[in-house]
């Protein structure tokens, strides 16, 4: 079973930046692909980004290339979500999942653990 908790989340203006982190109590995080999702009240998850196992691939959602950096710390069993230019529409419950094995995916059912969520809120 892992364990995934995430930190980090908060109320920030737009325009500005929040770093999330994700910690997974496992014993080899290096076997599992990361993900980070997002819920906005009223609407579906949706993709955010991936890694993939060692780090050297990254995948993101159209919405927040250029401004959301995925990256990971094998070392520490953490991932991170870095935001910068922060929206309002960017608001939303954000999710770290974790996949083992395989190749990294946008599709939420391919991933086998969640974490409980961290709350970001962008005010405009």
């Amino acid at each position: 079973q892992v364990q995934l908790v995430e930190s980090g989340g908060g109320l920030v203006q737009a325009g500005g930046s929040l770093r999330l982190s994700c910690a997974a109590s496992v014993r080899t995080f290096s076997i599992y692909t990361m993900g980070w999702f997002r819920q906005a009240p009223g609407k579906e998850r949706e993709f955010v980004a991936t890694i993939s196992r060692g780090g050297g691939g990254t995948y993101y959602a159209d919405s927040v290339k250029g401004r959301f950096t995925i990256s990971r710390d094998n070392a520490k069993n953490t991932v991170y979500l870095q935001m910068n230019s922060l929206k309002p529409e960017d608001t939303a419950v954000y999710y770290c999942a974790a996949r083992m094995g395989g190749y990294s995916t946008n599709s939420g059912p391919a991933y086998d653990y969640w974490g409980q969520g961290t709350q970001v809120t962008v005010s405009s």
